[in-house]
């Protein structure tokens, strides 16, 4: 066990030496599950928790009234997915000589149940969960009990020992080096511990890294012990709550103690017995961790914009968005018509699941003396929820602007630039400015090769996605790799800001040349290069769908 790990250390030191390099060991991410029963009602819960938690190590305290088959299956699946299983036990009046039968009951169950088990079914290794400081008469035996907590601990790991595929180990507070041992030499009580064991956890129940009281300070001693001994630490916290603040990460949240954790192998990059974490345990861990979103609903827009089709073809319209799949709807506004124009539309549509998005925009909307027209669309939208029920409301503003189509672009560039962020920034302002309306643009895709103006390492699609709650990149493309290629980057972008992104292409004939609109290829090409573009931008969280332009060459458009 203890004496074939060291000569495999040397071994693997030798190798080192030869070839230039030695293998680093993997870390550890280790969770406690006490409650076993758990392992029986929610199997897969706690699977699925452990893989998106990338624990690896599970310490499962085992109920030996249970049969062998109990276990097997969540073990089984556990390995399959590479995630150890060890059993853990333990008792404070487990440190007594009175309990060393209780306790050696444990390793030889766990040796009964590994004989008659597959090999991916077997337990990997003992915990011992001793913790004697709780007895009533600690302060006043101490002695004796440490006597007796060395006593137990030898028998255990004496026969753990003889089985050696088994792994011995132990959970121990930080502060046991504190407690020196009587004799000759001068050893703490965790140095004493940590010599009998191949791997110990060590409780550094703080809630922060650094500092006096911080997990690193704490710890330090232990980990210059351990690596004297080639004895495997891992680090453990708590997330459970508990009386003081301090040692326990339940008022700071999963993401905070994540956050601590994952520096934790830079400030031990020098202790070669550092082996990972552990957290303290998967129930207050799961139920502290928020659940995650549910699963987004994919857009697949379009846009309509001749606003009288609203009271032309609007049972058309809401037919060819069911047919299509379509959930979201640019349509552009006629201001002179009366909100009653509206109202019947935008609720029906909503009734069928289909997010209304009020649209305009012109070229010469991004200069200065255009802002006006923007204010005028917006104010006009908020007056119109104001007036209507809830199921009738526009969901958000959608501005289209493409002033690169103006003279102007080419003479002064970065003065357009300029304008069109000052209106952006007005437009984003007025709409939020109590409501809950999404703000949201079109946007050429290629613009994130255009420098911001004032922040020339910032890209202008990269300025223009952090003001707006949803962009629209279009990406007019014919071909999946084309399009993924002109909006991968901004997509990488988004993600890091929670930002959404839909990405656009065009069914209009273009005399642009080819590769720009799927007109020629038809529409049942687009859907298969779409469903190509939607497979390989599904991994980015900002990823938020599709746009067809528009409704009319769309529903015209040839198979």
């Amino acid at each position: 066990m203890k004496a074939a790990r060291i000569y495999l250390s040397v071994l693997c030191l030798t190798v080192g030496f030869l070839f230039g390099f030695s293998p680093a060991e993997k870390k550890s991410k280790a969770t406690w599950i006490w409650q076993s029963e758990m392992i029986g009602r929610e199997k897969q819960e706690i699977l699925d928790f452990c893989k998106s938690n990338d624990i690896n190590l599970v310490y499962l305290r085992i109920e030996m009234n249970k049969p062998y088959e109990y276990y097997r299956d969540f073990i089984r699946e556990a390995t399959e997915m590479g995630i150890e299983v060890h059993a853990v036990a333990g008792h404070p009046a487990w440190a007594l000589k009175s309990n060393e039968k209780r306790m050696m009951n444990i390793v030889h169950w766990v040796k009964s149940y590994n004989r008659e088990a597959q090999k991916n079914e077997r337990i990997r290794g003992i915990q011992l969960d001793i913790e004697p400081y709780l007895l009533p008469f600690w302060e006043t035996d101490q002695k004796r009990i440490i006597r007796e907590w060395q006593a137990n601990v030898q028998a255990f790991t004496a026969e753990v020992s003889k089985d050696e595929d088994l792994v011995a180990s132990a959970a121990i507070p930080f502060w046991l080096d504190d407690i020196p041992l009587p004799g000759p030499e001068e050893i703490s009580l965790s140095k004493w511990m940590m010599s009998q064991f191949d791997t110990v956890c060590i409780m550094a129940y703080r809630d922060t890294l650094s500092g006096q009281n911080g997990i690193l300070n704490l710890i330090d001693q232990e980990m210059k012990e351990a690596d004297e001994l080639e004895t495997r630490v891992l680090v453990a916290v708590n997330i459970k709550p508990l009386d003081e603040d301090h040692s326990s990460f339940a008022e700071e949240g999963p993401a905070l103690m994540k956050q601590q954790l994952e520096q934790l192998p830079a400030h031990l990059a020098q202790h070669p017995s550092f082996s990972g974490v552990a957290i303290h345990d998967y129930r207050y861990w799961k139920e502290a961790t928020p659940l995650p979103p549910a699963t987004k609903q994919r857009y697949k827009g379009t846009y309509i914009w001749r606003a009288e089709l609203i009271g032309t073809e609007k049972e058309q319209i809401l037919s060819f968005a069911e047919q299509n799949g379509v959930n979201l709807l640019y349509v552009r506004l006629d201001l002179e018509q009366p909100t009653s124009y509206y109202r019947d539309f935008v609720r029906e549509a909503r009734e069928a699941g289909i997010e209304v998005h009020a649209m305009g925009g012109h070229p010469i909307w991004a200069m200065s003396e255009s802002r006006s027209k923007i204010m005028k669309l917006v104010n006009w939208v908020k007056a119109y929820n104001e007036s209507v029920s809830t199921e009738e409301q526009f969901h958000g503003i959608h501005l289209d602007i493409e002033p690169y189509v103006l003279p102007v672009w080419r003479e002064d560039k970065e003065a357009v630039l300029r304008q069109w962020m000052g209106n952006i920034e007005a437009f984003v302002e007025e709409t939020k400015n109590g409501t809950s309306l999404e703000a949201s643009v079109d946007l050429a895709a290629w613009l994130d090769k255009t420098p911001t103006p004032g922040q020339p390492e910032l890209p202008f699609s990269h300025w223009m996605i952090k003001q707006l709650d949803h962009t629209t990149l279009m990406a007019f493309r014919d071909r999946a790799p084309g399009i993924i290629g002109l909006v991968e980057n901004q997509m990488k972008y988004a993600e890091s800001l929670q930002k959404k992104l839909v990405v656009a292409v065009e069914t209009k004939e273009s005399h642009e040349g080819n590769g720009i609109t799927f007109y020629e290829e038809g529409m049942g090409e687009m859907d298969r290069q779409l469903d190509l573009v939607t497979k390989a931008l599904d991994r980015y969280s900002s990823y938020w769908g599709l746009a067809i332009h528009a409704y009319d060459y769309w529903k015209n458009g040839k198979e």
